[in-house]
């Protein structure tokens, strides 16, 4: 049949050319389906992908929301971003297999800090899971040291500032008599002590240890006073004692060092003249003491006693005048009657 078909449509071709023409036709033989080309390998089917899930917490352990991340690719092109939901959580879905870069842009409470970029190794089929813990912002300290009565700040005083027992924080204070720095705090309300370890110059150690409170990302002023140190007044130099000690006899003829004058030696020392009416009625042996020829020169305070003695043969020789007076007087009537 399909040869028959072939006949007719060639016939056709012809009376529709108008010519009469006769071409062989060649005998049709069954056809025979053409080889289709082989078939494609099949494709390696993509490795399995993995994910990385966020959860978010403050230092406390309390879920964060809203807090903001940024994904990167080896490449640095972006892979994700999203934001913890109300439960703290976050994440990644669909990565393939490699080494991401994972960036904190935003905290979501103004009393968190963001933590630092850190990598994430994405592996097939797996999930990563990561936990990020926002620690809360440091506090803002301003230490002040002044002087207890005038109130001026005072430089070079040094604190330590710490909870518990440990020391977190060390000042200093500068010519201004300030000192500020960041105390870290673990709770929205943290209580902290400040201890003086070095007073300001001429001014006593402020002993006792004072406290105070702090919260996060607030600002706090701790103020230490200081009192002079009392001095000792300083010795007048014109209420020197002017006792001055008693210096041994010096050498014949020369000033005393003690006394500044010159004191008589052993030759040149006498008893003061008597008057001549005391010596005319001294009795007979009586003679005024003097000084032993060649003595040693004496000293201001052994010339004390001569003096006291010369005044006991003055009163001694007017006592002797006197009694000799009332013996003349008793004894001249007698001699006048005798000679009558």
């Amino acid at each position: 049949m399909h040869a028959r078909f072939v006949r007719s449509a060639a016939a056709v071709a012809v009376a529709a050319a108008g010519t009469l023409t006769w071409a062989p036709v060649a005998n049709a033989e069954p056809s025979e389906p053409t080889p289709s080309a082989s078939a494609a390998p099949a494709e390696t089917p993509a490795p399995d992908a993995g994910s990385v899930e966020i959860t978010t917490k403050d230092t406390a352990g309390d879920s964060l929301p809203g807090v903001a991340f940024l994904l990167l690719d080896s490449t640095g092109q972006e892979a994700g971003r999203g934001q913890s939901d109300s439960q703290g959580t976050l994440t990644f879905p669909d990565l393939a297999p490699g080494v991401y870069r994972l960036k904190q842009t935003a905290s979501g409470s103004p009393l968190h800090e963001v933590v630092a970029d850190q990598d994430v190794i994405v592996t097939p089929g797996n999930a990563t899971r990561l936990t990020i813990t926002d620690p809360l912002k440091a506090a803002q300290v301003l230490l002040q040291v002044k002087d207890d009565k005038t109130g001026k700040l005072l430089p070079g005083a040094t604190v330590n500032i710490g909870t518990g027992s440990s020391t977190l924080l060390t000042l200093t204070t500068g010519a201004k008599g300030t000192a500020s720095g960041e105390l870290p705090v673990s709770s929205r309300s943290t209580m902290f002590w400040v201890k003086e370890i070095k007073a300001p110059a001429d001014y006593d150690l402020y002993k006792p240890t004072k406290t105070f409170t702090a919260g996060p990302g607030a600002p706090v002023t701790v103020t230490v006073t200081n009192a002079k140190t009392a001095t000792d007044p300083r010795p007048d130099p014109s209420d020197k004692p002017t006792h001055e000690p008693t210096h041994s006899p010096s050498s014949p003829g020369k000033p005393s060092s003690g006394t500044g004058r010159a004191t008589p030696s052993g030759s040149d020392s006498h008893t003061p003249d008597a008057d001549s009416s005391s010596v005319a009625a001294t009795p007979v042996g009586d003679s005024t003491p003097k000084a032993p020829t060649g003595s040693l020169a004496h000293t201001g305070a052994e010339a004390t006693p001569w003096l006291i003695g010369g005044a006991g043969v003055l009163i001694a020789a007017g006592g002797g005048s006197l009694l000799l007076a009332r013996r003349n007087r008793t004894d001249s009537p007698t001699d006048d009657s005798t000679e009558n």
